[in-house]
Order: structure tokens, then C-alpha cells, then sequence
């Protein structure tokens, strides 16, 4: 029994040391998603819909918003512990790594959603259609595939 314990507190210890960095990649995926969501709805959302606009309080809503999905990605977290305290019998590392680099990898790719349903709302709403007018970063993006003769 107490050999059990000793096996089930390493993989406490285990999961415990590595929330930081998941916290930090989750930290990094988020601030990375944002721009994508920023940049990307820039230039395919906003020349069609005049509500598209990123402004102070929309970024700090949406910040708030990711802490709070970061705390739920935590109490997710925890099931890492569960299942290699439940189906990790033999206590391998390599289980247990492997399972930590799947849930980073899942939860890291999630707030990727957001710029891939902007590109999915542009091609399935406004692609064949002529923007209302231009953004800034719109026109500049345009100039600059000018200049290098991409159109």
C-alpha cells in the first residue's frame, strides 16, 4: 500500500511541476490566436461588415474571457493526472509524456477556432462579394502584394 501511495504522489509531483509551462504555452497560444483573429478578420470580415472592430474593451473582454477559458483548460488538466494515475499501471514515463504533449497540443490548438471560423465565414459568406470599403490594413495588405506583382 504504501509503495502506491509513494507511485501516486511522483505522479502528483509529475503533473504538478508542468502546470506552469502548460499554463505558459496555453498563455502563448491565446495571445498568438488573437492576432490571427485580429489580423485576419482585418482583412477578410471587416471590408464587409462595418460591426467588425477591435477596440479597447473588445480586447479586454476578450481576455477575460480566455482567463476564464484558461481555468476551465486547468480543471481539464487535472484529468491528466486521473488517467495516468488510473491507466498508467505500469508507471511508464513514457505514457505519462506522451499524454501531457497530447492534452498541450489539444488544449493549445483550441483558441485556433476562432481565426479558422473567420476564414471559413469569409469563403462561405463574402468571398464573391465586393467590400462595402476597405480597411486600412486591408489597403495596405493590397498595396503590398502590388509591389511584389502578386496580383
Amino acid at each position: 500500500m504504501e509503495n502506491l501511495i509513494t507511485v501516486n504522489d511522483h505522479k502528483r509531483n509529475w503533473w504538478r511541476k508542468r502546470r506552469l509551462q502548460y499554463n505558459n504555452f496555453l498563455a502563448t497560444a491565446g495571445i498568438v490566436a488573437f492576432f490571427c483573429y485580429a489580423i485576419l478578420g482585418s482583412l477578410l470580415i471587416a471590408p464587409y461588415v462595418n460591426d467588425f472592430e477591435i477596440t479597447l474593451f473588445t480586447i479586454m473582454f476578450q481576455g477575460i474571457g480566455y482567463l476564464i477559458m484558461m481555468g476551465v483548460a486547468n480543471i481539464f488538466y487535472n484529468l491528466g493526472y486521473w488517467i495516468d494515475k488510473k491507466y498508467n499501471n505500469k508507471n511508464s514515463e513514457t505514457f505519462r509524456s506522451n499524454l501531457y504533449k497530447l492534452g498541450c497540443w489539444f488544449s493549445c490548438s483550441l483558441p485556433f477556432l476562432i481565426p479558422i471560423i473567420i476564414i471559413i465565414e469569409y469563403f462561405v459568406m463574402y468571398s464573391d462579394k465586393q467590400p462595402l470599403q476597405p480597411t486600412a490594413l486591408y489597403e495596405h495588405f493590397n498595396i503590398l502584394l502590388l509591389l511584389h506583382g502578386a496580383i
